[in-house]
């Protein structure tokens, strides 16, 4: 590795579906919060929405606790016929554009931002990526959480997150959840202590 690299500001948390990346940024940002309370974070998180054991989709929540759909497979309003659509749900863009993308903002004091996740559902919306972009080139540290590649291929855009220079990837499994989130952890507060 070069001198003149910049250590990574970015840390990119994958693996497959329901491994436990969201709750691997939920306690990160928990324990952050408890030990660092002085921090200035920014960001999102997203949920599952369900009924008994049926997932009916997912929901975009902000780290201040305002939340709203993001996907559902219950959606039935005739303006929802017009949605993009991943595998069974149907993408509230503007309900994702509302919430999501104003957290995105670079201000001044902010420590941290928390993007769960980049994914195929938020990339419908043509002002996420772009937030996230503006993010991550401006040297406040991220953590987020990108899909594993499907059939071996990447979606576009967490591709370009994947290999930027300033990003770190971790990919989370059953055996390493544990030891994964001490990691995460330690990484984030050397990243805020350096800055």
């Amino acid at each position: 590795m070069a001198a003149a690299t910049a250590p990574a500001k970015c840390i990119l948390v994958t693996g497959p579906p329901g491994v436990g990346k969201t709750t691997l940024v939920m306690r990160v940002f928990e324990t952050l919060r408890a030990s660092q309370p002085h921090l200035s974070i920014r960001g999102f998180y997203t949920r599952e929405v369900r009924e008994a054991s049926e997932r009916l989709g997912f929901e975009v929540v902000t780290l201040d606790g305002r939340h709203g759909p993001l996907a559902s497979s219950k959606f039935s309003s005739a303006e929802s016929l017009r949605w993009p659509t991943v595998g069974k749900y149907k993408v509230d863009v503007r309900s994702l554009e509302s919430l999501a993308v104003p957290e995105l903002q670079v201000k001044e004091g902010t420590n941290l931002f928390i993007i769960d996740e980049v994914g195929k559902m938020e990339l419908f919306s043509s002002s996420f990526f772009p937030a996230v972009m503006r993010v991550l080139e401006s040297d406040i540290p991220i953590l987020a959480t990108i899909p594993i590649p499907k059939f071996g291929r990447d979606i576009p855009g967490v591709a370009r997150l994947r290999n930027h220079p300033g990003a770190t990837v971790l990919t989370l499994n059953a055996v390493n959840r544990d030891m994964m989130r001490e990691n995460v952890y330690n990484q984030l507060v050397n990243m805020l202590t350096a800055t």
